[in-house]
């Protein structure tokens, strides 16, 4: 179990602290929804969490067979819809991962890997969420 511990700074913003590590990060409201778009928002975080989620657990896969993805990255296109309600609606994901060396099933295993990170199970069928691979 994580402890974050989450304070309204007022004006729409909000500091949060990571217990274990004592790291914080603020938030703000986006311009589209009254705030000034200074920092990232609470939607902006979750696209965050899943570009980095996937990026770790290929890293973990990579790892366990020597493969090396160092410099790997994530570009994530944050999509909302307005009715029924403002929510996300489409997270598209576009990875760039370093391939040299790597064979048919590596690739196989990493993309796998992508699709089993832990935000992504958790959105689920809630958010659209495709992804493109790019092996450079």
């Amino acid at each position: 179990m994580v402890m974050i511990d989450v304070t309204y700074l007022g004006e729409l913003r909000t500091e949060a602290v990571h217990a274990p590590s004592g790291s914080k990060l603020i938030t703000d409201a986006p311009i589209d929804n009254h705030g000034k778009g200074e920092a990232f928002s609470p939607t902006d975080l979750v696209a965050t969490a899943l570009g980095s989620c996937m990026l770790t657990i290929m890293g973990i896969v990579a790892a366990r067979h020597d493969w090396d993805i160092t410099g790997a990255t994530a570009s994530i296109e944050k999509t909302m819809a307005a009715a029924p309600s403002r929510r996300i609606e489409r997270l598209t994901v576009r990875l760039t991962i370093p391939g040299a060396g790597l064979d048919d099933a590596a690739r196989h295993a990493l993309e796998k890997a992508a699709h089993a990170c832990p935000v992504h199970a958790t959105l689920g069928e809630n958010v659209d969420m495709p992804v493109d691979i790019a092996w450079t």
